[in-house]
């Protein structure tokens, strides 16, 4: 029990990066870390390019647009299916939903229309099947009926489209793993005894790991990688987002803190070196 407690594997979706790390009593085993380049910051630039080709040019406004990612995308469990049901006219359309934008005088941020109609998706069966579900493709009609003004623009499949990236970079030309196979990998790079135990105590953090459904969708991916004997079992830390500097600040906090810390005097005469040394395994 000891053992299990003291082994862990800690995926951090960050946001320039996201990383699976083993860590054994306390130390990352250095070998087994593997690495996505993809992180929040990615998700952001992608949905500002969507929302800019098929919206208004909101390329200039991060913030506005990390503030729509964070309180409208999504992690689908069946990109099929909804990819079908986005496509419906707008008032049968689930994921539709607007995002005000600031205009300085009336509005000082932006925010989401109508929070209700965002949640709308969360009552949808999660089913796997590719019928028409009945949907109208005429365009025209749709761009009549909608009739936004100046200072708002629409999402539909971009809500699960974006994070989607976490999962199969490959579909937007990214060359790249998947977060799944990503942690697959840096398991199997540790040595076997420590593999069941790494796939059972999963650590998410991060704040790309707050999208809904993320931990659900993960184990979904992760189950057909791992051997049947072995189990799989999630976590996400209670406030992802502010894990890295809790850590930071137990560790500088602890008793033992000073007896881990390189010295100057230690780092002249051996350089990085000494570092490797001590933090990496």
């Amino acid at each position: 029990m000891m053992f299990r407690a003291q082994c862990s594997l800690v995926v951090d979706c960050g946001f320039s990066f996201t990383h699976a790390s083993p860590v054994l009593q306390n130390f990352t085993l250095n070998y087994g870390v593997r690495r996505m380049d993809l992180g929040g910051k990615a998700l952001t630039n992608y949905l500002k390019e969507l929302v800019s080709y098929r919206s208004l040019n909101v390329m200039d406004e991060t913030l506005l647009i990390d503030d729509a990612k964070e309180k409208l995308c999504f992690v689908s469990l069946d990109v099929p299916g909804d990819l079908h049901l986005a496509r419906l006219s707008f008032k049968d359309n689930p994921f539709r939903c607007s995002y005000i934008l600031p205009d300085g005088i009336t509005y000082k941020k932006g925010f989401v229309k109508d929070m209700d109609e965002a949640l709308r998706y969360r009552t949808l069966p999660q089913v796997s099947d590719s019928k028409d579900h009945g949907m109208d493709t005429n365009k025209s009609e749709d761009r009549k009926k909608a009739e936004l003004s100046q200072n708002e623009f629409v999402l539909t499949n971009e809500r699960f489209l974006v994070p989607e990236m976490l999962f199969h970079p490959i579909d937007l030309g990214i060359n790249q793993a998947g977060l799944a196979e990503c942690i697959v990998r840096a398991v199997q790079a540790c040595h076997p005894y420590l593999q069941p135990v790494l796939f059972e105590s999963i650590i998410l953090t991060g704040g790309s790991t707050l999208f809904p459904r993320f931990t659900e969708r993960l184990e979904r991916e992760l189950r057909p990688l791992v051997p049947d004997d072995y189990k799989v079992k999630i976590t996400r830390q209670e406030n992802p987002i502010f894990g890295v500097w809790r850590g930071g600040s137990i560790l500088a906090s602890s008793p033992d803190f000073e007896s881990m810390c390189i010295t100057k005097s230690e780092y002249e005469e051996m350089g990085s070196a000494r570092c490797r040394r001590r933090f990496f395994h």
